[in-house]
């Protein structure tokens, strides 16, 4: 039975205890931080959140990660500047404002106060001074700010682009919002449309967005998805001539341009791809095909992007259409000549070659590339192999290296050697040029939607497209608008709004309509934080060096391609603009991405509908039960299913220490004084290898194990606490005292109450973090394992300095051991004094 101090002062009731520490954090301003701070600075950051209303249990693990580390870093002696935001603007806002014809202000408001409501109640502390939110009209300035220096700089532009639109939306979507064809939010099947649009161009920084990967911190799958995003290809781009009825090249229009990073396969190819989008189609298509051609291309607009590009023919179309191979391609009626066996090859279009990847055409070498055998099976068209594959082989397209065939005078070179041939021919025989390409675009990042920051551009008759001085800076939506349920912007058809004099002239302008994607928003919101009471800049340089870039960002890994990315090239080019100090490259040094709570199988989100708030576990087991089972259920980079958080054992394993800690030591019956005895060292060395597995486990976000640690500490402090000689009272005091320091960060209520208990007038977080003795951390004693042929025979408590010679020895005279050898010697005994000793037969 647990031991019950004699002196209870209370029992653990967080109901009360827990808002009265948070409000009290809220009033000392403990994790508030100043500029001017003298402490080492650390910045610990969570990513940014969209306020959709409640915390849920997703959440609470995100936030309560970041939540340890700012108060361990605190009481590591370091000032912890850690800031909290809402990515305010976004469609949810919008379409919930549609559907209840609510301003999205207010609904938005209303979510940031219960969000915040939600991680104050967790426990969540952050220098609440130092909030920002994307609709704040100051972060509206500086959004439009940074746009029109991004113009200046040829950073930003406007052009015609591919993009999602979704019908029912009425706006552009990212790839990621459409899911099967069909727009994630509304479910209306998406469109693909040329459009006018605003980009940045992030395409100017791949190279050094790639480069400077190999400097972070960052988990390996993060580097991995963001190298493949921006994709960087060696290759040759070359021109296919067009040929004519007789199957010869023309010389009176232009080649199509190729691009490849295989032009060791041009032997091997047998047909031509073009895009859907490609500006040559029209010019391309025979008549006779037009109308196969046409039909097709309005199938393929209503294709998401993910989609076009899989890599199979067996693709479900989203009306439940089977799609093979045949369906993503169809023939224009054309040809073009291969440059390298001078034979005419068929010109086709197929739904896998995009318009804004390389050049919109491809040459097609199915004996190499599998989705090329697929489309060359499909249509019946020739396929030759140009690479020998290994005997035994019985695949189709061969990707592998080998010697080359069928080529040629490339015939015998390996794929390198082949490269490299072909490509110095298509330079020197001026027909290509070597280019390296990469598959990342540039940032679309116009949305036609209200709830946004606008951009800062109106249209003249006159003068075209004009900046809006930085004077008239920031341009507000109206509050007084209509939303109508066709989901248009209504800043379409607000006069006021659009109506304004140009810059330039002073005659009639119109505004732009369109708003920023909401990742703009998010691209540099840890800026601000180090500076948010700058009237006069975003930021000061001085305050973003003290700070930046962020020692430890936490996120989903969800986030790991555009949000990391763009806020990456957001950082590099406000430093090339001088707008951020020149040597801040990478805003995050180091990256961790929490697991997934999954409920059903399924992420937790409000998308999905299958959340869980933390309030009900609040209220009936408290906030630090529900920190701590967070904390405990699995390591902290793997998904989790919500069915395996344990609340009721980490609740009782709070009552366990609340009873042990809630009374002063020296109230406890049976403590005593004195000198202690081996009992009490091995406590006191318990006590300091706590606080080193502690901090150690701490610093890498190995959270489960430190909690592991605590509830194994707790019970030897039990059993110690009940021992026939009862507990040496300044050792069980050390040991109680530390264990409270050291659980501070995870479970902050309960340890602030039991230490003022305990030290009356005394904060646990304002305290140090304690120190490990290295002398207590030595082991005397260890026990050694003995093994026979590799199985544990006899385990026996040596010095933790026994030599090799006396481990053997002490092996050899088990008499476990000698029966089992029955009088013979072993053949061979493997030491790893004071650890092992394997005794071999």
């Amino acid at each position: 039975m647990d031991h019950q101090p004699a002196h209870a002062r209370r029992r653990y009731d967080p109901g009360s205890i827990e808002p009265r520490w948070q409000q009290r954090w809220a009033d000392d301003g403990l994790y508030r931080i100043d500029n001017d701070d003298n402490r080492e600075a650390r910045y610990v950051l969570s990513m940014y959140p969209y306020p959709s209303g409640p915390a849920h249990i997703g959440h609470v693990r995100n936030y309560t990660y970041g939540d340890v580390l700012v108060r361990y870093n605190t009481m590591a002696g370091y000032g912890v500047l850690s800031s909290i935001g809402f990515d305010s603007f976004g469609l949810n806002a919008e379409n919930a404002a549609i559907k209840s014809n609510t301003h999205p202000r207010i609904f938005t408001d209303k979510r940031i106060d219960q969000l915040t409501e939600s991680l104050r109640r967790i426990g969540a502390v952050y220098d609440d001074r130092r909030t920002v939110k994307s609709h704040d009209v100051n972060y509206i300035r500086w959004n439009q700010h940074f746009f029109l220096k991004f113009l200046e700089a040829d950073l930003a532009y406007k052009a015609e682009a591919p993009v999602n639109w979704c019908p029912g939306c009425r706006t552009v979507l990212a790839n990621e919002q459409v899911v099967s064809g069909r727009c994630e939010r509304s479910g209306d099947e998406v469109e693909r449309r040329t459009m006018s649009q605003w980009f940045y161009r992030i395409t100017g920084y791949a190279q050094e967005l790639l480069d400077e990967l190999e400097t972070l911190d960052w988990p390996d799958r993060v580097k991995i998805m963001q190298r493949n995003w921006i994709g960087r290809s060696e290759g040759v781009q070359f021109g296919l001539p067009i040929a004519d009825a007789k199957g010869t090249a023309r010389t009176d229009v232009d080649p199509l341009v190729v691009y490849t990073t295989r032009p060791d396969t041009g032997f091997g190819m047998t047909f031509a791809v073009m895009s859907p989008e490609h500006p040559r189609v029209e010019e391309l298509v025979t008549d006779e095909q037009r109308p196969v051609v046409e039909a097709f291309r309005a199938e393929v607009s209503k294709r998401s992007e993910i989609e076009r590009l899989s890599n199979t023919g067996n693709t479900d179309h989203p009306n439940g259409q089977h799609k093979s191979m045949t369906k993503r391609g169809v023939f224009t009626g054309s040809a073009v000549v291969n440059p390298f066996t001078n034979t005419a090859i068929p010109l086709y279009l197929a739904d896998y070659v995009l318009m804004d990847y390389g050049t919109g055409a491809i040459m097609a070498v199915p004996g190499q590339d599998q989705r090329d055998w697929d489309f060359a099976e499909a249509h019946e068209l020739d396929i030759v192999r140009t690479v020998r594959p290994p005997d035994g082989f019985d695949g189709q397209a061969y990707t592998g290296d080998g010697p080359a065939v069928n080529s040629e005078w490339l015939d015998g070179l390996t794929v390198d050697e082949a490269k490299q041939a072909a490509t110095d021919w298509l330079v020197d025989t001026g027909l290509g040029e070597q280019r390296v390409n990469y598959r990342l675009r540039d940032w679309l990042l116009s949305r036609q939607r209200f709830w946004g920051c606008p951009i800062p551009i109106v249209y003249c008759d006159t003068c075209g497209a004009v900046p809006v001085p930085e004077s008239d800076l920031p341009i507000v939506a109206p509050d007084d608008v209509e939303f109508r349920p066709t989901g248009e912007s209504p800043l379409n058809y607000h006069e006021s709004f659009l109506n304004t004099g140009c810059p330039i002239c002073d005659g009639p302008a119109r505004r732009e309509t369109d708003t920023m994607d909401t990742f703009v928003d998010s691209s540099w919101h840890f800026l601000r934080f180090v500076d948010p009471w700058n009237p006069d800049q975003p930021f000061s340089s001085d305050a973003v060096e003290k700070f930046l870039p962020v020692n430890q960002y936490i996120g989903g890994v969800e986030h790991a391609i555009l949000h990391l990315l763009y806020a990456r090239f957001f950082t590099k080019a406000l430093a090339d603009l001088g707008l951020a100090p020149s040597n801040l490259r990478e805003p995050f040094a180091k990256l961790f991405t929490q697991g997934m709570v999954r409920l059903g199988g399924s992420k937790m989100s409000k998308t999905k509908g299958n959340t869980v708030a933390p309030e009900s576990f609040v209220d009936t087991h408290g906030a630090d039960a529900l920190r701590l089972a967070i904390l405990q259920a699995k390591p902290a980079s793997e998904d989790v299913d919500f069915e395996d958080i344990q609340l009721e054992g980490c609740e009782r394993f709070l009552n366990r220490v609340w009873r042990l800690a809630a009374t002063p030591t020296r109230d406890i019956d049976n403590t005593r004084s004195g000198q202690p005895a081996e009992p009490d060292n091995r406590i006191e060395t318990a006590t300091h290898r706590l606080i080193a597995a502690t901090t150690e486990q701490y610093q890498r976000l190995a959270f489960n194990t430190a909690v592991a640690g605590f509830m194994e500490f707790t019970n030897g402090l039990y059993k110690y606490v009940q021992s026939a000689d009862g507990p040496h009272g300044p050792t069980l005091r050390l040991a109680i005292d530390t264990l409270l320091q050291l659980m501070a960060p995870a479970v902050p209520h309960i340890t602030a109450e039991l230490w003022a208990i305990r030290h009356e007038g005394q904060h646990v977080h304002e305290l140090s973090w304690p120190e490990a003795d290295q002398a207590k951390l030595r082991e005397s004693t260890v026990t050694m394992v003995i093994q026979v042929n590799g199985k544990v025979r006899h385990r026996v408590d040596v010095n933790a300095d026994i030599t090799d010679a006396d481990a053997r020895a002490t092996a050899l005279s088990s008499e476990r051991v000698q029966a089992l050898l029955g009088g013979s010697e072993p053949s061979n005994v493997i030491v790893r004094a004071p650890r092992l000793v394997n005794v071999v037969a």
